[in-house]
């Protein structure tokens, strides 16, 4: 039994083709199960029934499974034990043998007569975290939750080793909580970052003084000779053994160049790990209330890039066939060409009374959307003076949450 004056002794197990005997096969063992077996120890679990996840690990050949209760010798070859059981008189007379034979053993129905303690865990790349905070599960959880989103999200960088190269980072759509937790770490151990204008430029203010932050939307010669400006800057610096973020709005290969940036790095063998991000494509009409898809309204959407108008030599858009498809469409890039683009889409036989959202910032506390029609938006979106970054979702799911419906903007 466990005096308060000795804390217990942290170790960890190594169980790698061990015998681990788990007695009860209910909630506790479908938690536990799956860390040992990851652990690679030989389980037999004992117990007349299981739940149906504890019953697929059986059926997949994870575990070995006796379906009986719990008999004296269960624990011969034993190195650890589980004692996870509703019967307290079972439990007592394993936890008594596995005493009697020194093996470690976790009763789930009471700590203080057990002779092991299972921590919170938590694995973050390698690292395992695991906490004891004597008989206080709970605390034990928060304070390796901390610890967990800390290594995740970067604020313990002291933790984690530096590595030199390039990070293409999809931000997301703009709010900065809608970045992924691994863009966010990455983001916390940069040397220098290269940021977008339509990037979550929040995060830059939580870099501590010594990154080096390079605006993208400010760097010379124009749009083509900008974007080898960039390239330029991440082969430089990466050259010079830094840590650098490429910090994008959306998702790198979703209207982001980033196989353009990707290829110019592989020209000079500079290694670049791509993290996806959410692309404003989805999430702003989710954030403005509306489906891309619904059932019985649209089962399919289709997104288009709106940067030239229809009637541009350089678009690489079938107007035609997109005005003939019945789900939806999403526009990105598209404000100042929407006019020419409802036109062409009419032209090609869409409704005019196609509704139409354009979602302003979505996202971002200034988020707004304005609603019209095919043959009413160009002028809308003029009188109303919308301005980029907006989205643009063309199809009838724009009626399926009215306006006065709408979801607070990051909320």
């Amino acid at each position: 039994m466990a005096h308060p004056a000795h804390p217990a002794y942290p170790v960890g197990l190594r169980l790698t083709g061990r015998r681990v005997v788990v007695i009860g096969g209910g909630q506790v063992a479908q938690r536990r199960l799956p860390a040992l077996v990851a652990a690679g120890a030989d389980v037999l679990l004992v117990s007349p029934s299981a739940t149906p996840s504890v019953d697929a690990m059986a059926e997949t050949g994870e575990i070995r499974w006796e379906r009986r209760h719990y008999r004296d010798g269960d624990l011969d070859g034993a190195w650890y034990a589980l004692i996870a059981t509703r019967d307290r008189a079972a439990n007592d007379a394993a936890s008594a043998e596995a005493e009697a034979r020194r093996v470690w053993c976790v009763r789930a129905d009471d700590a203080e007569a057990a002779t092991a303690w299972t921590p919170a865990t938590g694995r973050v790349e390698g690292v395992t975290v695991a906490v004891l905070s004597g008989n206080d599960p709970r605390r034990s959880a928060a304070v390796r939750d901390a610890v967990v989103e800390g290594l995740r999200d970067g604020s313990l960088t002291a933790a984690r080793p530096r590595t030199p190269g390039v990070a293409l980072v999809g931000g997301g759509p703009g709010d900065p909580d809608l970045i992924t937790v691994r863009g966010r770490r990455l983001l916390a151990e940069a040397d220098v970052v290269i940021a977008d204008r339509l990037g979550p430029r929040d995060l830059l203010d939580e870099l501590p003084p010594h990154v080096e932050v390079i605006d993208a939307a400010k760097i010379p010669y124009g749009r083509f000779m900008a974007q080898e400006a960039i390239n330029n800057a991440l082969i430089e610096h990466a050259k010079a053994g830094k840590a650098v973020v490429r910090l994008k709005g959306g998702d790198p290969y979703v209207f982001g160049r980033g196989m353009e940036e990707l290829q110019a790095l592989a020209e000079h063998g500079i290694p670049c790990t791509v993290v996806p991000g959410i692309s404003s494509s989805i999430s702003v009409p989710g954030a403005a209330g509306i489906p891309v898809t619904h059932r019985g309204v649209a089962h399919e959407f289709t997104v288009v890039s709106g940067h030239v108008g229809p009637d541009d030599p350089r678009s690489l858009v079938d107007w035609a066939s997109l005005a003939k498809l019945t789900g939806t469409l999403v526009i990105l890039m598209g404000v100042d060409k929407i006019g020419l683009i409802a036109e062409a889409l009419v032209g090609h036989g869409r409704s005019a009374d196609t509704p139409v959202a354009v979602i302003q910032e979505g996202t971002t506390a200034a988020q707004r959307r304005v609603d019209a029609t095919l043959a009413t938006v160009g002028e809308t979106v003029r009188d109303r003076e919308v301005r980029p970054p907006a989205v643009i979702v063309i199809g009838e799911v724009v009626r399926v949450n009215p306006p006065s419906a709408l979801p607070t903007a990051g909320a």
